[in-house]
């Protein structure tokens, strides 16, 4: 048996015995303080953080971001001193970025602090006393009334109609009732352990007595703490791609650089001169603005999805969403409304069905998909009343004045989330609460008890008459009751009526809704006399209402297109199994075939078991943060990735581990806001799918530009190669190279970066993460198209070079002006994975213009004459720019003619294969 769960299965006596406590009295001053001393303070631990500084430099530490150093370096001391400029910039804004997001990161422990109660109400030496809650320990008899925060792990000593909310720890819903007595078994999920209570969690109703039995780091709030400290933060695909695609391109391009510099000398090039070029050729080659152009489109990924609801903390977590393959999303409040609601009323031997949702009083109620007429309908109409009156919950509307305009706001419940679900229910029925009151004065009130299981008031009409009304657990009121309303008369509750009401309660319970039974009694003279137990008997049955957080409803057809998009949902909750499959169900996440798993399940199985069965299981219930966070680990160690949504603090560290952690903007916690990648401002899980779509986009946008870059740089690297293979001059200058990777290269790229998603979009399965960004016919493109823009960048030197050798300028300024066009018509040939016209180009008007200004900014370069000494550059003829225009579109040409072979060839080879 665990020390955290022991405590459940034992007497009050033995818990005061353990500690040395008397439990009136409390512990003495001198004890108190000598525990503190021995255990500590009772105050969730952070590591130890490192400096602000220290964050910064780390960022530099970079294989990419020290080559690109390097390069600042060299173009420096070759005067290139704009292109140094550009380079710092992009260096220190990825620095930056990253500084930002590990700061952000150290934040969670402190809004987990947060939570702790500042003070507490302690029983020291006889008396109560208020004491900052750190001064604690173990053994402390404290007190807990409406309102209040517990400030540490306690078992209940007394318990009188206390419910307590823990929603933050446990994932549950509706408040939980408390006791005092033992459980039964010592091995409990941590949402039933009815006789304890948790640090961070709020009493919401009653009041009681706890011995204090865990503080500081060893309760359940710090146990996330430990866990949220010792979790890493996965990196994302992208980043992983990246880093290694760096890696590989700059060995790449330094070593052909190096072959093009060796082969000019052994032609008899001037060394200087090949120096200089290589050096140009080397900057140009490595695309030092790949990470810039990632994180602009990252950043406009994000404004978008800021439009769709969506905010995103960490920019390469838009991507990650791109290649989940798993959505684990948590129930309440994110694939349903979080709202408790009446669906279903009993009364007088007919099932009713309540239409509407959340808070708003607007719905019917229908039978046989008829509307019923509450008002002719007795037995229905005190079942409402009772709902309303038994009550202490508000509903309502908040309103506020914009000028002399009243703007309506949302509807809101004060008190206990299922009473105000009753309050709504009665509203349907112009039974509003306002107007019950005033014709119904509450006299007496007995509260909720755990022990009772039922609530009751006494009411005086006006006009005269008493009666008491009361609601409760559907079993416990039923024994309470003689009789049973219907047809507006009071009839004998026979056995046979019992055993119907008893079956439609179970009924109702196998729909996963949460039961209430309601009843009254008519009170006379003689009732002032009884006892208030007496109160409580010979009770008239009036019905069975049932009540549940509802699924949100666009939902359904969420996890659909997740479903069309080969992304699976997972639904964990800390709610109970039955609640939980029946929603799963009704949205479509549980399979027929499908698991459910509940934490005791978990409890008993291995890590080899559970990982066997990871990929079968679709609903997991009553878990704690622990399964929480071992199952996003067994996903990924399957092969997944893994986006986790939660709202409270037990979901924080599964929602760090995951791949991609998504919190609720509404609902959420700081805990889990701090630390997740993206926070779902309307927390709704239709939002996720956006983000999914969008983060798709983004990656082939990515795929794009590393595309575009790649495959111009391979052009710029063979025109050079192939020139002094052949012996010619060098047909760029090194400016000219330059020239071509800040502007040609830039623009569009960037461009890329916002292209419109396809439509098979969220058609497609999931990218596997380990997928190469050359994968799915990105490597093909960059060397065919590489090597046909060089090819023909270098055919066009060639001819204009042969027609007049001593003009070496103006053959090197068409070779220029040819290299640009091949990229720039390249650039709509990027857009799509087919041909380039399978895309219209005002699909993406900002594409459109940042060709426009290339090559209006080429044409300056030419035809300006103040930069032409400097870009080494001649005004070209028409005859030229014929010559230009034709090497400059024949690279699209021929690749479409590969493009077309490439499938044929395939087929070809594997037919030989076979043979």
């Amino acid at each position: 048996m665990s020390e955290r769960a022991r405590w459940v299965d034992w007497e009050i006596e033995q818990v005061a015995a353990h500690f040395q406590v008397d439990l009136e009295r409390g512990l003495s001053d001198k004890e108190a303080k000598d525990r503190l001393k021995q255990i500590g303070p009772n105050q969730l631990a952070e590591g130890e953080k490192a400096s602000w500084l220290s964050l910064f430099i780390e960022q530099f530490k970079d294989f990419m971001v020290l080559v690109l150093l390097v390069a600042t370096l060299i173009s420096g001391l070759l005067g290139e001193y704009t292109d140094a400029i550009a380079i710092i910039a992009i260096v220190l804004l990825n620095a930056l970025l990253g500084f930002i997001q590990e700061v952000r990161a150290e934040k969670s422990l402190s809004a987990l602090k947060k939570l702790s109660a500042p003070t507490a109400k302690v029983l020291r030496e006889g008396a109560w006393v208020q004491v900052n809650a750190v001064e604690l320990v173990p053994g402390d008899v404290i007190r807990l009334e409406s309102g209040d925060r517990i400030p540490a792990d306690i078992r209940f000593v007394k318990a009188e109609g206390l419910y307590v909310e823990e929603s933050a720890l446990t994932g549950e819903s509706v408040a939980v009732t408390k006791q005092s007595a033992r459980l039964p078994q010592a091995e409990v999920p941590l949402g039933d352990r009815k006789n304890m209570g948790y640090m961070g969690t709020m009493v919401v109703r009653g009041n009681g007595l706890g011995v204090v039995v865990h503080t500081g780091m060893s309760t359940e709030m710090g146990r996330i703490a430990h866990l949220l400290e010792s979790t890493e933060t996965m990196d994302t695909p992208l980043k992983r791609r990246l880093e290694q695609l760096g890696k590989v391109l700059i060995m790449v391009a330094l070593l052909l650089t190096a072959l093009v510099v060796f082969t000019g000398i052994l032609h008899g090039q001037d060394a200087y001169k090949m120096f200089l070029a290589g050096v140009s050729l080397a900057v140009a080659a490595i695309p030092e603005g790949l990470p810039a152009i990632v994180t602009i489109a990252l950043a406009l990924g994000v404004q978008r999805m800021i439009k769709r609801q969506a905010i995103v903390r960490k920019l390469p977590s838009v991507e990650t969403l791109g290649c989940a393959t798993v959505i684990c999303s948590d129930k309440t409040g994110t694939l349903t409304q979080n709202k408790m609601t009446v669906t279903h009323i009993w009364s007088e031997g007919k099932l009713i069905r309540v239409s509407g949702s959340g808070y708003v009083p607007e719905g019917e109620f229908q039978l046989a998909g008829e509307r019923v007429a509450v008002e002719k309908w007795p037995g229905l109409r005190r079942l409402l009343e009772v709902a309303a009156l038994c009550n202490n919950a508000q509903l309502l509307q908040k309103t506020e004045k914009n000028g002399l305009i009243k703007k309506k706001e949302a509807w809101m419940i004060h008190g206990d989330p299922t009473e105000g679900a009753l309050l709504v229910a009665a509203a349907k029925a112009g039974l509003d609460k306002e107007s019950l009151v005033a014709e119904w004065t509450r006299v007496k009130e007995i509260p909720f008890d755990s022990e009772r299981k039922m609530m009751s008031v006494i009411l005086s009409r006006r006009g005269g008459g008493s009666m008491l009304f009361c609601k409760g657990a559907p079993d416990v009121l039923l024994g309470r009751c003689t009789h049973l309303l219907e047809q507006g008369r009071k009839v004998l509750l026979t056995d046979a009526k019992r055993e119907q009401i008893l079956r439609q309660n179970e009924e109702l319970a196998s729909m996963a809704l949460r039961n209430l039974a309601f009843a009254y009694r008519d009170l006379d003279v003689q009732s002032a006399s009884l006892k208030e137990w007496q109160y409580e008997q010979q009770l008239v049955f009036v019905g069975l209402a049932g009540l549940i957080d509802p699924p949100r409803t666009e939902v359904k057809e969420a996890i659909r297109v997740c479903k069309q998009a080969g992304i699976k949902t997972v639904m964990i909750t800390g709610d109970h199994q039955t609640t939980a499959v029946a929603i799963a169900r009704e949205l479509g996440i549980k399979r027929a075939q499908g698991l459910t798993l509940t934490g005791q399940d978990l409890y008993n199985m291995s890590d080899a078991e559970f990982y066997k069965k990871v990929n079968e299981v679709d609903v997991y219930a009553r878990v704690s943060p622990e399964h929480k966070l071992r199952i996003v680990k067994a996903l990924q160690q399957a092969g997944h990735v893994v986006a986790m949504t939660g709202d409270g603090v037990n979901d924080a560290p599964a929602i760090k581990a995951a791949d991609i952690g998504i919190a609720m903007g509404i609902t959420g916690t700081d805990v889990s806001k701090e630390a997740s990648s993206l926070i779902l401002a309307d927390d709704n899980f239709s939002t996720i799918v956006s983000a999914v779509e969008e983060g798709r986009n983004i990656y082939e946008n990515i795929r794009k530009f590393i595309s575009y870059l790649l495959a111009s740089n391979v052009g710029e690297i063979l025109i050079m190669f192939l020139a002094m293979l052949a012996g010619f001059p060098l047909p760029l200058v090194p400016i000219q190279i330059l020239w071509v990777n800040l502007v040609t290269d830039g623009l569009p790229a960037m461009a890329l970066g916002i292209d419109p998603a396809e439509e098979n979009t969220m058609v497609r399965s999931p990218r596997n993460p380990r997928e190469s960004v050359f994968a799915r016919g990105v490597g093909w493109k960059i060397v065919t198209r590489g090597l046909l823009i060089g090819a023909c960048s270098l055919l066009a030197f060639w001819v204009t070079y042969m027609e007049a050798p001593d003009d070496l300028v103006r053959a090197q300024t068409v070779a220029f002006a040819t290299l640009v066009f091949s990229q720039l018509v390249y650039v709509f040939d990027c857009r799509s994975q087919g041909t380039i016209f399978q895309r219209t180009p005002s699909d993406n008007i900002p594409l459109v213009l940042a060709v426009l200004s290339s090559a209006l900014l080429l044409l300056a370069v030419i035809y300006y004459a103040p930069l032409q000494p400097v870009f080494h550059t001649v005004p070209l003829g028409l005859r030229e720019w014929i010559l230009v225009l034709v090497t400059s579109t024949l690279p699209v040409i021929l690749a479409g003619i590969l493009d077309l072979l490439r499938p044929m060839a395939n087929r070809a080879k594997r037919l030989v294969h076979s043979s």
